[in-house]
């Protein structure tokens, strides 16, 4: 069904292709004016439609940066029920902020502002005057948000689909062309498997055919091996039968994991970003045990019903010549 309506959406490609290509060449010759600020701006975003990693990388970037400088995330908040802007704090929830934000609320609150406004422009000038001492801002998810210029880009794409192998919206998943990409300063390359050999790594390096000024490297997910709740935590060996709850554009790795390790589960797949009804709340109640993704653990968490049965699996990224990497990052924000 989904190939078909891809063919019938596929006249409306050039359409889609047109407009996205004519608004960035107006941003390129200045016709559009995009407003760069006097301290580090780090924008991690992607040319496709969701599911790229963009959260474990932001809070990479927290972590990696966070004991030298005043950080603040500026996210748009999707799916939030507030509007403009808001600065989070103790009363903040997944419905106020959106749940990546909420997410790195929680783990970093003490280390971090979180902020999420639709409009970064309005958000890191409304930020600025709450919070003068803050000296980097990591935008999330915000590469096609041009009415700010980042002083560093880092495009993400998956190993699974790649942005060269894909076209633009309707049939395929680019939000823009694949021309974009030259934007970017940093290239990962995401979800990649552990063992990517030096051939695979040459192999995409040409397909990406990067820019001069362009470095690439390669990220790929561990999983913890111990499951955390509200107030316990879970060794992953010692889980039996338990059902899985997803509420993100790509659950397979995460499903090929669990499998690996040889576990036995129910998969209740949901859309990303889903919004639990009550009701389906009330059927998760009903199950033994409930494993989900930190994202979804941070929508879920609230419901009484779930306690001492919803676990999340954290997961953190690993990048190739982390080192080097590192080392663009922290030069990109002295050097500002």
């Amino acid at each position: 069904m989904m190939k078909i309506l891809r063919y019938i959406l596929f006249p409306f490609v050039p359409i889609y292709f047109l407009v996205t290509w004519l608004r960035n060449k107006l941003y390129d010759i200045d016709i559009k004016v995009s407003k760069s600020y006097n301290f580090p701006v780090i924008c991690v975003g992607n040319l496709s439609v969701g599911g790229t990693g963009k959260t474990p990388m932001i809070e990479y970037l927290i972590r990696l940066l966070k004991n030298d400088y005043h950080v603040a995330t500026l996210s748009r908040g999707y799916k939030r029920d507030t509007k403009g802007f808001v600065l989070a704090d103790g009363n903040s929830t997944a419905e106020s902020l959106g749940d990546e934000p909420f997410q790195f609320y929680s783990k970093f609150n003490a280390d971090v502002d979180v902020v999420v406004d639709e409009d970064r422009q309005h958000g890191i000038e409304t930020l600025k005057s709450k919070r003068p001492s803050v000296n980097v801002v990591l935008l999330d998810d915000a590469y096609q948000h041009r009415k700010v210029k980042a002083g560093l880009n880092i495009l993400l794409t998956t190993y699974q689909n790649p942005y060269f192998n894909d076209m633009v919206l309707p049939t395929g998943n680019l939000r823009e062309a694949k021309s974009g990409a030259k934007r970017a300063d940093i290239i990962v390359v995401t979800k990649c498997p552990k063992a990517l050999n030096d051939k695979e790594k040459h192999d995409l390096y040409k397909k990406i055919k990067p820019e001069f000024h362009q470095t690439v490297f390669y990220s790929w997910i561990t999983y913890a091996e111990q499951l955390i709740s509200t107030d316990s935590v879970l060794n992953i060996n010692d889980l039996k039968d338990f059902t899985l709850v997803t509420g993100i554009a790509n659950p397979k790795p995460l499903v090929k994991f669990l499998k690996g390790k040889g576990l036995s589960f129910e998969h209740s797949s949901f859309s990303d970003h889903h919004t639990f009804s009550q009701l389906e709340v009330d059927v998760l109640a009903k199950k033994e045990l409930i494993i989900t993704t930190e994202k979804d653990f941070m929508r879920l968490k609230k419901y009484k019903s779930l306690k001492n049965k919803l676990f999340y699996l954290p997961i953190t990224i690993n990048i190739s010549d982390a080192v080097k990497f590192n080392n663009l990052i922290k030069d990109s924000v002295k050097q500002h």
